[in-house]
């Protein structure tokens, strides 16, 4: 079988996985954070540890099927590669160093599947921009790209935004919940998650391709049953919380 066809179907395992993941998550909630009580699911370590062995292969393997490419040095990869990057290195080495965990743990069995799930998405994705994707410097230019690159750094500064105010208000030593308010947590319970929601369906639109969609159809797959899940959370903790808050989507979900 050659590598293309590998490749492909790799992809259509991420669109199978991700409609299992969301008739789970739609049953079962994620056991961390705030729905982890630190029991059962195994052995556990702690979230910032998990968190950074979790995302690691969306850097580090990325990077090295990248730079393996036959296209690497061309100028849409190099773009996509910044894209990808920037994203992900936030997410691996600055979010979990930023984040006041009060001795939290997190199953290795969640990890684990984190893990697995990050190394086929990192070789979709990676493969797909340096090797098997097709794209002249004309792409630079094209309304899919510009749009979706658009898209994608409009998700990416609501993702952050939204997560430094959950951050600061974990302020002075504080390890409790309280309720996040201003910036788009005016209108959804999880601004955060609708970010990165956004920012893959950029990826998406920017590559236009079917590996990029599998990734968005996966991150919405695995976060909107998580926003459901948080808002019905936030709703039972606090009696005051803003009734006309949605749990993603403004005025919708």
């Amino acid at each position: 079988m050659t590598e293309a066809g590998i490749h492909g179907i790799a992809v259509w395992a991420v669109i199978a996985l991700a409609v299992v993941t969301f008739l789970c998550l739609l049953r079962f909630t994620a056991p961390f954070g705030r729905h982890y009580a630190g029991a059962g699911w195994g052995p556990h370590i702690s979230n910032r540890i998990g968190w950074v062995v979790m995302e690691l292969p969306a850097t580090v393997l990325f990077a090295l099927i990248y730079v393996n490419g036959e296209a690497s040095r061309q100028w849409v990869p190099l773009a996509f590669l910044v894209m990808w990057q920037a994203h992900y290195l936030h997410r691996t080495l600055v979010f979990p160093f930023r984040i006041r965990t009060g001795g939290k743990t997190i199953p290795i069995a969640v990890v684990s599947a984190g893990f697995v799930f990050n190394v086929v998405n990192a070789y979709i994705n990676a493969r797909l921009i340096s090797s098997i994707g097709e794209y002249s410097a004309e792409w630079l230019t094209d309304p899919r790209f510009l749009a979706g690159l658009a898209i994608f750094a409009a998700g990416m500064a609501l993702n952050i935004r939204s997560d430094n105010i959950l951050l600061k208000l974990r302020g002075s030593g504080n390890t409790g919940y309280a309720i996040p308010r201003g910036g788009a947590y005016r209108y959804v319970s999880c601004p955060n998650y609708l970010g990165e929601i956004i920012e893959w369906a950029g990826w998406a639109l920017a590559t236009w391709s079917l590996a990029g969609f599998a990734f968005f159809l996966y991150t919405a797959a695995n976060l909107a049953p998580r926003a459901l899940s948080h808002h019905k959370w936030y709703r039972a903790r606090f009696p005051d919380y803003p009734p006309n808050r949605k749990a993603l989507i403004p005025g919708l979900l």
